[in-house]
């Protein structure tokens, strides 16, 4: 059966809102401040009109221009798929805040490679921009004197935070605060105490912008991000909404199953056989009752860690609880590394709990327990013969290739494998480089040992770099490459293992479908922690789309019932059909 029709895809060339000019406040000193375009901005030929950008440097689309209108005139929380130009809103903010009056923006961001970009973006974009990056590179003598005489300071929050603590300067010259990645503004995350000093130093009519593509699946976290960053409005989209599906491009996604060969079944069930009994021992001394034992998550053991602390009585008594949820600890992540990595995931964690230089009782006590024994024996015999892969994901993962690279025949497509554990990805590449196929590695910074060496900043650019001119097709990375790192544009994604967290499968899928079709594929293994995890990451993004319009949909009819005009959203004129199809950068 042949997909339905999509709308034709539209060119953007002009159009405008209808809106009069903005007054603006007396110029500022330092910096030129040009008069008002109609409508604040213009759009002609596909390409931004605003006396701060470069003539014919910044596309953008309607709905982007309707969400900075928005930010103009309130503290905005923006929720935006992966790839659908959430800095360009932070550029149209920034051009028109800079243009109004004195001040300057600070743009924060979680990551410095992340800061690196959104500079670079920008620099990229504005005309006459001053400009500095504060990350732990830049020595504090150096930020102090930068911070007054910049436009635009990119910088992780961690240095923010710590020169406000120190007295170094304050935010009472900031008119726009963008915080991107804004679903990590909860807890005692560092955008926490920037967003509230903010509040109270920040100049009248300044604004906040957060923007994430994934603010949470519970309502509880939704708010906290909120009320954190005290904003008013949340505005969000998605590809399938009027005014936006137009412009994107579809993702297509697929599921690919696998069972697990008898002997990881065997492995599987005697560690099963021993997280049992290690819960069964707690059930007996008041703890865990309220699950069944099949059925406990990470997250529960983390909580009874706490548990136990909090019960009254002498820490003598809550050593032997706090000695068997170690235990049970090793064994869920043991248990997880076999069913959804394969047999020597499993065993390279085992061996790495053998290394540590100082083992704890509880450390001791997993590696001497004698389903453990004999399930490690059993995956050294298993791994020894080698005449089958150690997960049947990786022939999978091999199929779904071949496949991909038997539908672009002239062109490599470029293809981004996701793994949760750096054990798998070397796995992965190994397998892959066997196969005949030229694979880049990417991962974080920590090493934790010789034979897993992680990555510095500057060889994570070289890699990307290599990614994008084509130099290898496939690139098999952890964690690091999912949130807003710019990955280019690919043409298949492929999740190793699934993922519980919406936050982490959002960022995933964003990878793909941004200037043409993308594909996702989710390598599953039946009846093991994929299922549930699967499931569970469902649920919570279905429940984060009804929250967020939800949210969305109040903070209009506040904003109505306050009087205060809104975007012209759907209303805008269709884009007329001249000049080149519009790229979100």
């Amino acid at each position: 059966m042949s997909p339905p029709a999509r709308p034709p895809q539209h060119r953007l060339e002009e159009f405008y809102d209808g809106s009069e000019p903005a007054t603006a406040p007396a110029a500022p000193v330092g910096r030129p401040r040009p008069p008002a375009l109609p409508g604040v901005w213009q759009v002609v030929d596909g390409f931004v009109v605003h006396p701060l950008l470069k003539p014919r440097t910044l596309r953008a689309l309607p709905f982007q221009l309707d969400l900075a209108r928005v930010g103009l005139g309130a503290d905005l929380l923006v929720v935006l798929p992966t790839g659908l130009g959430k800095t360009v809103i932070a550029a149209l903010l920034a051009a028109e805040i800079l243009r109004r009056g004195p001040g300057k923006v600070v743009f924060l961001a979680p990551t410095r490679p992340l800061v690196q970009q959104h500079a670079e973006s920008f620099a990229s974009w504005f005309v006459r921009l001053s400009s500095v990056r504060f990350t732990g590179t830049v020595q504090r003598p150096v930020r102090v004197g930068r911070w007054t005489d910049a436009d635009v300071v990119f910088a992780t929050p961690e240095i923010v935070m710590n020169d406000l603590g120190a007295g170094r300067y304050d935010l009472s010259d900031v008119t726009l605060l963008v915080v991107d990645e804004a679903h990590h503004a909860v807890g005692k995350y560092a955008y926490v105490p920037i967003a509230a000093r903010f509040r109270l130093e920040r100049p009248r009519d300044a604004r906040l912008l957060g923007l994430t593509a994934s603010p949470g699946g519970r309502d509880e976290r939704i708010e906290e991000v909120v009320g954190a960053l005290g904003v008013g409005r949340v505005e969000a989209r998605t590809r399938d909404d009027p005014g936006v599906k137009e412009f994107v491009q579809p993702v297509e996604i697929q599921q690919v199953w696998v069972r697990l060969p008898p002997e990881l079944e065997s492995v599987r069930a005697l560690l099963a056989e021993a997280r049992h009994a290690e819960a069964r021992s707690l059930q007996k001394m008041g703890y865990l009752r309220k699950k069944p034992i099949a059925r406990l998550s990470i997250k529960d053991l983390i909580a009874l860690r706490a548990e136990i602390f909090a019960r009254p009585g002498p820490m003598t008594r809550k050593f032997g609880p706090l000695f068997h949820q170690l235990i049970l600890l090793h064994l869920h992540h043991s248990q997880e590394r076999l069913e959804t990595q394969g047999m020597e995931p499993f065993r390279q964690y085992v061996e790495r709990v053998r290394a540590k230089p100082k083992p704890s009782r509880g450390d001791l006590a997993f590696l001497r327990h004698p389903e453990v024994v004999q399930a490690l024996n059993e995956a050294q015999r298993f791994l020894g013969e080698r005449t089958a892969s150690f997960h049947p994901k990786l022939d999978a993962l091999v199929r779904v290739l071949d496949a991909e690279f038997a539908r672009s025949p002239d062109r490599p497509p470029r293809v981004l494998v996701f793994a949760q554990y750096r054990d798998t990805i070397l796995g992965i590449q190994e397998r892959l480089e066997s196969q005949g196929w030229s694979v880049g590695r990417f991962v974080g910074q920590a090493s934790r040992d010789a034979d897993d060496r992680g990555m510095s900043q500057k060889e994570q650019a070289h890699v990307l770099a290599a990614f994008r001119s084509g130099r290898f097709p496939i690139m098999v990375a952890s964690s690091v490459a999912e949130e807003g790192l710019d990955v280019p544009d690919v043409d298949l994604v492929v999740f190793f293992e699934a993922v519980p967290s919406e936050i982490r499968a959002i960022q995933r899928r964003g990878r793909t479908g941004r200037s043409s079709l993308g594909r996702v594929v989710v390598l599953l293994t039946e009846e093991t922690r994929d299922v549930a995890y699967q499931r569970a990451e469902g649920r919570r993004e279905e429940a984060m789309g009804r929250i967020v319009r939800r949210l969305s949909a109040a903070a209009r009819r506040q904003a109505a019932k306050e009087g205060t005009r809104d975007p012209p959203g759907e209303s805008l004129p269709a884009p007329g059909d001249g000049g080149p199809p519009p790229a979100t950068p």
